[in-house]
C-alpha cells in the first residue's frame, strides 16, 4: 500500500489529535444508537480516499442510496467504533475489531466526530479510521500497491466504491478522469429544524476505478442492482450520487482533516448535538422505536423553542 504524502500525513495527524466535545450518544437509549465508519487509505499518489457503499434496493430505509458502512448498536456496552467495525465486517467483509488483520495490514482508529441525527431518529456517530500497511522488519509503510477486495453482503450492499477524500471540500473534480469536472457538486439551502441547512450532493466518478459488487447474488438482487445503476448513473458520465447526512459527515471530517473550509457554502457547526439534546428534553428519542418514525417540521419547531 502506498505511503501517505505530506498533505495526507498532516490530515491524518489532525484527525488523530481531534478531541470532540461531549456527546449525547451515551445518553440516548440503545434503540437510537448507530455508528458509521469513515475508512481512509492512501492511493498511488499518497492521497486519501474514503470507502463508500450503495445500499441494497431491498432495505427498508435509505434503499439504493450511497452510505458509509455502519448501522445500529447491538448493546449499551458496545462503543461507537465497535459498532462501526462490526457493521463494516458484516457489510463489506472488513475484519472486525476483535479479529486479527492479515499482515501487513492494520486499521488505526483516529477519532470520532459529534453525533448526527438521521430523519429516522437515529443518533449516528461518525468514526474515522485509517487502513494502512507496515513492513514487519522496519515498521514503515510498505511500498506495494494493494487493491481493496471487499466481500459484500448482497442483502445490505449493492456495491462498494471509493472517493477522493479532499474533493469533498471542492466544487469540481480534482482528478482529470475524462468527465465534466463541474458535475461533481450541487448544493442548496433548505429549512431544517427552524434554521437554514446546506444540503450537499456529490457525484463521484467511477469510470476510473473499480466498483465491487456482491459475488453471489440471486436473480432478484441482480435486477435490483441493475436498477440502482440506472438511477445513480443517468448519463454518459458514470457517477454515484452521495448526499444527505452521508455527504455532510464527509464534509465535516474533511474540514477537520485538512484544516480548510469548503469552496461551497455550508453550515459551520459539526453534527446535531444541540438538536439531539433538545429532542431528548421533549421525550422524542424514547427507547421504543417504531419503524415509521420520522422527524417532521412540527417536531423541529417544538425542539427549537426549548432552551
Amino acid at each position: 500500500m502506498p505511503r501517505l504524502n505530506a498533505v495526507s500525513q498532516n490530515a491524518i495527524d489532525r484527525l488523530r489529535s481531534f478531541k470532540p466535545p461531549p456527546s449525547n450518544y451515551d445518553m440516548v437509549p440503545l434503540s437510537r444508537r448507530a455508528a458509521v465508519l469513515l475508512l481512509l487509505y492512501a492511493d498511488l499518489n499518497g492521497d486519501l480516499r474514503v470507502v463508500l457503499t450503495i445500499r441494497a434496493k431491498t432495505l427498508s430505509s435509505y434503499a439504493g442510496q450511497a452510505a458509509l458502512p455502519g448501522g445500529r448498536a447491538d448493546s449499551l456496552k458496545e462503543a461507537p467504533f465497535q459498532t462501526a467495525r462490526r457493521e463494516a465486517h458484516e457489510e463489506i467483509g472488513l475484519p472486525d475489531i476483535h479479529q486479527s488483520f492479515p499482515q501487513p495490514f492494520a486499521v488505526e482508529h483516529l477519532c470520532e466526530l459529534p453525533a448526527n441525527l438521521a430523519r429516522t431518529e437515529l443518533v449516528v456517530r461518525p468514526c474515522v479510521a485509517l487502513l494502512h500497511s507496515y513492513n514487519d522488519k522496519t515498521g514503515q509503510n510498505a511500498d506495494p500497491e494493494v487493491s481493496l477486495i471487499p466481500r459484500l453482503d448482497a442483502r445490505e450492499v449493492a456495491a462498494v466504491f471509493t472517493a477522493p477524500f479532499h474533493n469533498f471540500l471542492r466544487m469540481s473534480d480534482e482528478d482529470d478522469w475524462g468527465g465534466n469536472p463541474n458535475d461533481w457538486y450541487q448544493g442548496a439551502w433548505t429549512q431544517w429544524h427552524q434554521s437554514n441547512w446546506r444540503m450537499h450532493q456529490f457525484f463521484v466518478p467511477t469510470r476510473s476505478q473499480s466498483v465491487v459488487k456482491p459475488r453471489t447474488i440471486s436473480q432478484e438482487q441482480k435486477m435490483a442492482i441493475n436498477v440502482l445503476e440506472e438511477e445513480n448513473n443517468p448519463g454518459e458520465d458514470t457517477r454515484y450520487r452521495v448526499f444527505g447526512m452521508t455527504a455532510r459527515m464527509l464534509v465535516d471530517v474533511a474540514r477537520v482533516a485538512y484544516a480548510e473550509e469548503p469552496e461551497f457554502e455550508h453550515n459551520s457547526h459539526f453534527g446535531d448535538e444541540n438538536l439531539i439534546a433538545q429532542l431528548r428534553k421533549m421525550g422524542r428519542l424514547s427507547p421504543l422505536r417504531k419503524p415509521g418514525d420520522r422527524l417532521t417540521q412540527e417536531d423541529m419547531e417544538k425542539a427549537a423553542k426549548l432552551s
